[in-house]
């Protein structure tokens, strides 16, 4: 279309095109269940066996994580906690951290927050109370306390800035510009404008700049941030987009049932994700 901007974001064939761009090792910044992650994404990496990934949960992590924990993608978390929500514990998270198989690096959602924060500002670190006095301060050596410099006799944490390799997660809509609407999930904003590089799946695509838009422009990351994007139809599913589809809990369910055991886990897997069915599913679901 004429008129658009020229940007960088790369239009990509598939979700497993945007696995294809996720390193081995990567730090991996991703949303809580709430905040629509990139599944159909967390499955094309399982498929191709990542391996070594770090994630970060912005503030927390859930199925994505769970998942790619039970698949022996993930070498390191780092989160303020790992859940099903009303689905219960994470199991293969559980048992990963129970047998000591991955490396976890607890910490709270104000603490990674303004880590992401304090990269978004070009600053090393940045500066928050509540942590004080907390047991957490004794398995965080990369935390400091240290006097304020304006006030004598006031002791005040600061975190280090977290710069994520990659930023992955799923919107409404990508549009012709590269740039995607995300609404009201601000933190999705957050993990791009820190990330070294940004991927987001969407559903539909729209014509045009929606940044011209009054009505959307507020609830849009702009290309700048978005290194490249793929269509995927009911991609975030089992989880949700607000205005296209919910929560799948039943589906929850039977996953949080079948993963409490490695074999349960390993035939969910194979019936879900290393067949694709997912994808069909995703098409049967949108009436194709």
């Amino acid at each position: 279309m004429k008129g658009l901007p020229s940007n960088s974001t790369a239009f990509l064939a598939d979700a497993d095109a945007v696995a294809a761009e996720i390193p081995d090792g990567a730090l991996l910044g991703l949303p809580p269940d709430y905040s629509m992650p990139a599944m159909a994404v967390v499955h094309a990496l399982i498929r191709r066996k990542a391996k070594n990934l770090r994630l970060l949960g912005v503030p927390v992590l859930g199925l994505s994580a769970d998942l790619l924990i039970g698949a022996g993608c993930v070498a390191e978390v780092e989160s303020s906690a790992v859940s099903l929500g009303e689905a219960g514990l994470a199991p293969r998270f559980t048992e990963a951290a129970e047998r000591g198989e991955i490396r976890i690096k607890d910490a709270t959602c104000p603490a990674i927050h303004s880590a992401l924060q304090a990269t978004e500002k070009g600053v090393p670190f940045m500066p928050l109370r509540g942590v004080l006095g907390s047991d957490l301060l004794n398995f965080r050596n990369d935390w400091r306390v240290v006097q304020n410099p304006l006030s004598e006799g006031d002791s005040i944490l600061i975190v280090p800035a977290i710069r994520p390799d990659i930023a992955l997660f799923h919107a409404r809509w990508a549009d012709e510009a590269g740039n995607v609407w995300i609404g009201r999930r601000k933190e999705l904003a957050t993990i791009a404008h820190a990330s070294r590089r940004c991927f987001v799946t969407y559903e539909e695509q729209r014509p045009g700049d929606m940044l011209e838009d009054e009505l959307l422009a507020p609830g849009v990351l702009a290309s700048v941030y978005v290194s490249g994007v793929a269509r995927a139809e009911h991609g975030a599913w089992p989880l949700s987009v607000a205005g296209l589809y919910g929560i799948d809990d039943a589906h929850l369910r039977r996953y949080a049932a079948a993963a409490k055991t490695r074999a349960g886990f390993d035939a969910y897997l194979d019936e879900f994700v290393r067949t694709g069915r997912a994808a069909r599913l995703h098409d049967r679901a949108a009436g194709r």
